[in-house]
């Protein structure tokens, strides 16, 4: 066993404190990772608040994670010790249903369906009662190493700084996946909705794959940072500007994290077009489903994105020079990051520097 320090909530109602526990070693077509760094998601605040009522404590959060391989196991082919690696959301899946045959392990169809880089499985106890993966939790990247199976390890491109890639694990192909999934092809209008972590990477992937694409912001300063960032983007209380677009978008996306309402976006869209849903897992406002009929237009969810697809986003990221605009911030300042991301005061993401871990380690 390898003994482990992390960063854990013990409780929905405590702060992330200091905590140790093992990892088995890497056997197999495992490999062993050195944590370098790893990205805050608003998804890691929602799982240690218990938002989702699904937290299983402690939990050790992150799933934006770049490090070095340090030792493999026996079998390994694809990672040699040395390599600059990620690991995203998952970290197993059956392997064997119709989804993970076809490469969307994000969408197993399994009993427990995928293993989470942490919090356990998305279903931990399937109608009979089994687990398939024998563990009820999994610890994520806010620890000093991991031992993942080599298929959920992706390799970061030379040309991406390991801090920058740290986001692009989640939030860039979270983004990416619907979007390739719905065709977002070169000369398409593509809308995104929010303009925080996640919409802000949305904007740049949707204008690397040659979309014109417009922000949407409840916040007036965020027009000078879209445009800073080279994006045009329009305030949503401004009907003229809401209403001189209309009809317009090939496809939307909306990053906002929480229930928010659709409507007004549902007519932005051309005919048949899609609206995707990938900020929010909680039920949404309702939709007129006239606006809807009349045009044949559709609202989706997105969940994540495949392994394929995360290797994908980050090759198109490293291609195109882009990356999301990051903060370094030390460990020991997470919870204070924790509540600047609730009040929207980052931009856009925070990426934990994990050597700030390891000089507590030595201390």
């Amino acid at each position: 066993m390898i003994k482990v320090t992390g960063y854990a909530a013990k409780h929905s109602y405590s702060r992330l404190k200091k905590y140790e526990f093992e990892r088995e070693e890497a056997k197999g077509h495992e490999v062993e990772i050195d944590v370098l760094y790893c990205g805050v998601c608003h998804s890691d605040i929602h799982q240690v608040k218990n938002e989702w009522s699904n937290t299983v404590y402690p939990c050790v959060p992150g799933h934006e994670i770049v490090g070095r391989v340090t030792r493999v196991g026996p079998a390994v082919r694809n990672h040699q010790v040395g390599d600059l690696v990620g690991v995203g959301c998952m970290i197993d899946s059956c392997g064997k249903c119709e989804a993970c045959q076809h490469g969307d392990q994000n969408y197993c169809m399994s009993p427990n369906s995928w293993l989470a880089t942490y919090n356990g499985p998305m279903q931990p106890k399937s109608k009979v009662g089994e687990n398939i993966y024998g563990r009820d939790n999994t610890f994520g990247g806010y620890s000093n190493m991991l031992v993942v199976k080599e298929d959920f390890v992706l390799k970061i491109p030379p040309q991406l700084k390991p801090e920058v890639a740290a986001p692009i694990l989640c939030a860039g192909v979270t983004t990416y996946s619907p979007m390739k999934h719905w065709g977002v092809k070169a000369g398409d209008k593509v809308g995104v909705i929010g303009m925080g972590g996640l919409g802000h990477m949305a904007a740049k992937v949707a204008r690397a794959l040659g979309a014109e694409v417009t922000l949407f912001t409840t916040t007036r300063e965020k027009i000078d940072e879209a445009a800073k960032l080279g994006f045009k983007a329009v305030l949503e209380s401004d009907k003229a500007a809401m209403g001189a677009i209309e009809g317009e978008f090939d496809f939307m996306l909306s990053t906002i994290p929480e229930k928010h309402d659709l409507n007004p976006f549902v007519n932005m869209l051309k005919r048949n077009a899609v609206l995707t849903v990938v900020g929010a897992l909680e039920p949404m406002a309702g939709l007129d489903n006239m606006q809807m009929a009349f045009k044949r237009r559709s609202v989706a969810g997105s969940l994540i994105g495949n392994i394929a697809e995360t290797q994908e986003v980050l090759d198109l990221c490293a291609q195109h020079d882009i990356g999301p605009e990051i903060e370094i911030i030390r460990i020991q300042d997470i919870n204070d990051a924790y509540k600047k991301v609730e009040n929207g005061d980052v931009r856009f993401r925070y990426v934990i520097d994990m050597a700030s871990l390891k000089e507590e380690m030595a201390e």
